[in-house]
């Protein structure tokens, strides 16, 4: 099996990437890198810290004393931020309403390109998020972006948050949540959510995680045998 294979899924908000990525790195034996939680993991960081996302000074100060580290445990991603864990507190929704905006910066996006494009060397990877078919890695063997409806989005993410025991956000928080949160991605200047021309489109509105596991390997496997 090649050894530097990398499959890039970008996409909506809550449209499952890190669902796909996790079964996907699991069913192939690759590692999965949870993009998404290192852009979270700055806005903790940015809220806890106040750092004003709009002063380049205090931003670029912010990012020389932040250290993020993935964890795997039966493929699930945990991140530690200066070695703290904090997988469950970067996604709610202060972070997820405040997210867009950080992940916007400049100088954010290419420190975690950069760290990033690290862990991606020489390994069997599989990254989601919402450049890295774009930006990350522009010549990943596959290519997934993947959206839904945005209804059926919101009422996922809903379900999402009320299983980890939030009972303050409403269905109508989430929605308006998520559609702010895709104006964001997709008009920011820097690395905005666009789909590669090589991408393939996952559209799960309709379709179970057990089917969209099996339509992302039926694209993946023809190429684990490829020469490097």
């Amino acid at each position: 099996m090649r050894k530097n294979l990398v499959v890039a899924i970008d996409g909506y908000s809550s449209c499952g990437k890190s669902t796909l990525a996790k079964a996907l790195a699991k069913k192939l034996g690759f590692i999965y890198i949870d993009s998404g939680a290192m852009y979270r993991a700055v806005t903790l960081y940015f809220i806890r810290n106040h750092v004003n996302a709009n002063d380049h000074d205090a931003v670029t100060d912010a990012l020389q004393h932040i250290e993020l580290n993935f964890h795997s445990r039966d493929y699930e991603s945990h991140i530690t931020l200066n070695g703290e864990e904090v997988s469950e507190e970067i996604r709610k929704m202060p972070v997820s309403e405040n997210v867009s905006e950080v992940s916007a910066i400049k100088e954010v996006r290419k420190e975690m390109v950069r760290q990033q494009q690290r862990m991606g060397k020489s390994k069997n990877i599989v990254m989601d998020g919402r450049d890295i078919g774009t930006t990350v890695f522009e010549d990943a063997q596959v290519k997934f972006f993947m959206t839904a409806d945005p209804k059926i989005r919101a009422e996922r993410r809903f379900k999402e948050l009320q299983s980890k025991g939030d009972t303050e956000t409403s269905l109508e928080d989430v929605f308006e949540n998520l559609a702010h949160r895709d104006y964001a991605d997709t008009t920011r200047k820097e690395s905005p959510l666009v789909r590669a021309e090589d991408a393939i489109i996952l559209d799960n509105t309709d379709i179970t995680p057990e089917e969209q596991l099996e339509f992302a390997l039926n694209k993946v496997t023809p190429h684990l045998h490829q020469p490097d």
